[in-house]
């Protein structure tokens, strides 16, 4: 039996319809694997919520280029105009986590085993200082691109949701245009865009 696709965008409505008839601006704390791809994330949620960007990537190498998403993550949220406020926390960046939790995957194609392991790796971390900070919700910004797994992404976020207790926000970013605006974002902002995801395997994937 076919599973029903689910439209995360439409229960993203749902939700942002029901909190906006509490009259309450509910927290968000939002993970965030780059600027480009948090820029149209940022537009468009800032309208709803308090958002904390949570810049926790250990994926990345090598130090550099990771130093380089950071500071673009950091002028963007300081120059994108929004409704609400945008704060900015840095998670520890430890590269040998990632390593460790790629050992043997090191060969499975982009998009594969390895991939999805890296997202609960960035969204437990999210759950877990979200539940801390006493955040209202948290989620990703990883559904944004054409190469993640959405679907993926939220069965992993509403697992995460019922062993920290803390509230998951569904998403597909990409729909309502949502990739198209960030890259044009991306252009108005000048924003760095690298052009692999972030690890060395999808870096020598990409070279090949």
């Amino acid at each position: 039996m076919n599973k029903v696709q689910v439209n995360y965008q439409k229960e993203l409505e749902k939700i942002i319809e029901q909190n906006l008839g509490t009259g309450e601006v509910k927290s968000l704390f939002l993970h965030s694997c780059c600027a480009p791809c948090s820029s149209y994330c940022l537009e468009y949620l800032a309208d709803f919520f308090d958002i904390t960007v949570f810049y926790f990537n250990p994926n990345i190498s090598p130090k550099e280029e990771y130093q380089k998403r950071v500071l673009e993550q950091i002028r963007l949220i300081g120059e994108l105009p929004v409704a609400h406020k945008v704060s900015f926390v840095e998670g520890e960046y430890h590269p040998e986590v990632f390593f460790d939790m790629a050992k043997g995957l090191e060969k499975v194609p982009e998009g594969g085993e390895r991939c999805f392991r890296c997202y609960e790796l960035r969204l437990r971390e999210a759950a877990m200082e979200a539940k801390a900070r006493g955040f209202d919700y948290f989620t990703t910004t990883l559904s944004i691109s054409p190469h993640k797994n959405a679907a993926k992404l939220n069965e992993i976020g509403f697992r995460l949701q019922e062993e920290y207790q803390i509230a998951f926000l569904p998403s597909d970013f990409k729909k309502r245009n949502g990739y198209k605006r960030s890259i044009e974002l991306s252009k108005d902002y000048n924003l760095y865009r690298q052009d692999y995801c972030g690890c060395v395997f999808s870096k020598i994937e990409r070279e090949q």
